[in-house]
């Protein structure tokens, strides 16, 4: 078993980026009425409230990290290129969690799949297979994705 590599030595190798530990507050006007997806609703049209992100999204600042999505492999949970992953490494992995997790060197996020003595990384895409841990492959499970940002086009 090898030793686990640093924090520092994880950041230079694959661009890892610290989440500031007393990251500032970004208030965004928050509306008090629910955006009705449905059919309208005659609902108040400003602001009553600010929504701080950080307190929406970080549970805990020290351990949450940012790691931009590339690629497809999760698209069926509405995880896809592009996407600004939400990771907190102080949540303990269970099964159906959705992690970012070390494979032999490779960054991935997958869902963690824990279950009759097998272990697995589950993408939600019927294009990729799943990936078994077995003999011979190094999987570190990092963190727990917690949240996402997600632009859409204008």
């Amino acid at each position: 078993m090898s030793a686990r590599p640093s924090a520092e030595s994880l950041l230079a190798q694959h661009d890892l980026r610290w989440a500031a530990l007393e990251p500032p507050p970004v208030l965004i006007p928050l509306g008090i009425t629910p955006v009705s997806a449905g059919f309208p609703s005659p609902a108040e049209d400003y602001a009553d409230k600010r929504l701080d992100i950080n307190d929406y999204l970080v549970r805990n600042s020290a351990s949450t990290f940012f790691f931009t999505v590339k690629g497809d492999s999760m698209q069926e949970a509405d995880i896809v290129d592009g996407d600004i992953l939400v990771v907190d490494r102080s949540i303990e992995p269970a099964h159906g969690h959705i992690v970012v997790a070390f494979v032999n060197g490779e960054r991935l996020v997958k869902r963690l799949y824990c279950s009759c003595g097998k272990v697995a990384l589950l993408a939600a895409n019927p294009a990729y297979p799943p990936l078994e841990l077995r003999d011979g492959n190094a999987m570190e499970v990092w963190g727990v994705v917690v949240g996402k940002f997600k632009r859409i086009p204008a």
